[in-house]
């Protein structure tokens, strides 16, 4: 919490008026909220037997004095929710403290709002700053094990002890000792493989409950991907630099920022990113879904958007996977509803792409690239954008081979097929399409009671398919005109 205390402490010297400070670490925040004073603390919170407008009224009406004091407010995010009945009053008051302590001259004071739910009235917008509470630095993680493992005469070897601490990165202190708790009442120690997993799973649970992150499991390799040979080969180097992060560093290589892949649905996008977490060492998995960023209130978009940033770095090293990008950041500076929320989001995300050093790989992906902001393509962002076509006829013959393989124990039934044929039949097909057409072709010959689906099963069932390249055929011939356009890296050869 030093930390904490280091960045707040000018905003205190300065008076800036209110402090909000968006966690869950109350009793974390208690201890740095009494460095921060170098007079009285006046606390109020819904346990205190008078009201909040009871607490503020002296201070608005002066009868209480505004030298050296923080005024601290707690349980008070319901109150400045527009909906509140009394949201109108208490806004009109702390506006009126606010305005006092910024002009009088013995005024010296500030407010400071502690909820783990960030809500900023528009009247008090320009007032506030805002502060999350960062996690838990490794070094950090493993003195708060250290010290749990002794006080209950644990011993815990350094090789578990920085196993241990890596899995509980990008958790809270509060969820740490928790899951500390849950592991030593598991098998009566820490540091075996058993409470990795405990970790894990519990880790899982808290990011989801975040609303913003997910965590995924991913079992997929780059081998389980046909085709897409240049971003593969690509995606290798990469993760050779981050598998040997500290070496590159000091040989003088960047830490790899991201790649942007683009191009047709189905087409083996979003297998990628999950395929990238193995290739990169079985490092976390992190996808990001910006539509549960946007907040109702002032602030609280771009809060969330910080919030996750934070938790992917927290975890790092890590791979935030953005889907759909496009959804979030479209027609970016047109105007419309919700764009003005929508281009601060974007702005802090390309600041923080650009000048972004941590151990965080983000993967966006995105169909439709045809409104997209042009600074979201240009190089300093992403260290690389990527075009994902329609597979090619050798393309075709691998994720057949792939689907089915991966479709039978015996992986000898492949080679009864014939791949060839069933790849010069499928031209215009997305790997969506094609796996579609191996599942239901395996289900029918199933139900038919075959010992095993022929070619001329896949070949009956691909003569009755529509491909999406027909569904969609103008659209698709619109995403191939923008990517020679723009010149964007095709991800086959």
């Amino acid at each position: 919490m030093k930390a904490l205390t280091k960045k707040i402490q000018p905003f205190i010297e300065a008076q800036y008026p209110v402090i909000y400070i968006h966690s869950y670490e109350e009793l974390k925040v208690n201890e740095v909220i009494k460095e921060l004073a170098e007079g009285t603390i006046d606390e109020w919170n819904l346990t205190k037997p008078e009201s909040l407008i009871d607490f503020l009224e002296p201070y608005v009406l002066g009868t209480e004095s505004l030298n050296e004091v923080l005024i601290v407010l707690k349980d008070a995010h319901s109150f400045l929710d527009k909906q509140h009945p009394e949201n109108q009053k208490i806004v009109a008051m702390l506006k009126n403290i606010v305005h006092k302590i910024s002009s009088e001259e013995e005024a010296y004071a500030n407010i400071i709002i502690v909820s783990p739910i960030l809500k900023i009235p528009e009247e008090l917008e320009k007032y506030i700053a805002v502060f999350n509470v960062d996690f838990p630095s490794f070094d950090e993680i493993k003195r708060f094990v250290l010290e749990y493992a002794e006080s209950y005469d644990e011993t815990i070897s350094e090789t578990e002890l920085n196993r241990l601490s890596t899995y509980l990165k990008g958790l809270t202190e509060s969820e740490i000792n928790i899951l500390l708790n849950m592991a030593l009442q598991q098998d009566g120690r820490l540091g075996g493989h058993d409470d990795e997993q405990l970790i894990l799973d519990e880790k899982k649970q808290i990011i989801k409950k975040s609303g913003i992150l997910e965590m995924i499991d991913t079992k997929e390799s780059l081998d389980d991907i046909g085709g897409l040979e240049n971003l593969k080969i690509w995606l290798k180097k990469k993760s050779e630099v981050f598998k040997n992060i500290k070496q590159a560093s000091e040989y003088g290589v960047d830490i790899p920022k991201g790649v942007f892949i683009v191009g047709m649905p189905g087409c083996g996008k979003s297998l990628t990113a999950k395929a990238a977490a193995i290739c990169f060492d079985n490092i976390p998995l992190l996808r990001l879904d910006i539509g549960r960023l946007m907040g109702k209130y002032v602030g609280e978009s771009e809060a969330n958007m910080r919030k996750a940033i934070a938790q992917a770095e927290a975890i790092s090293p890590s791979i935030l996977w953005i889907d759909e990008i496009e959804k979030a950041f479209t027609g970016i500076g047109k105007g419309g509803g919700g764009s003005e929320v929508a281009t601060r989001l974007f702005g802090s995300f390309l600041t923080w792409m650009q000048e972004k050093n941590s151990e965080v790989f983000v993967i966006a992906t995105a169909n439709d690239i045809s409104n997209l902001p042009p600074e979201l393509l240009r190089k300093g962002r992403f260290d690389e954008v990527f075009f994902v076509d329609f597979p090619t006829e050798k393309e075709r013959k691998d994720i057949f081979k792939v689907h089915i393989r991966n479709r039978k124990k015996d992986k000898s039934h492949v080679d009864s097929v014939d791949l060839a044929s069933l790849a010069s039949k499928t031209e215009g097909y997305s790997g969506a399409d094609i796996e579609m057409a191996v599942k239901e072709t395996i289900e029918e010959a199933f139900i038919a009671k075959k010992e095993i689906a022929t070619t001329e099963d896949y070949l009956h069932t691909i003569k009755d398919m529509i491909s999406i390249s027909e569904m969609l055929s103008e659209q698709i011939q619109y995403y191939k005109e923008k990517k020679d356009e723009l010149k964007i890296k095709p991800a086959s050869k």
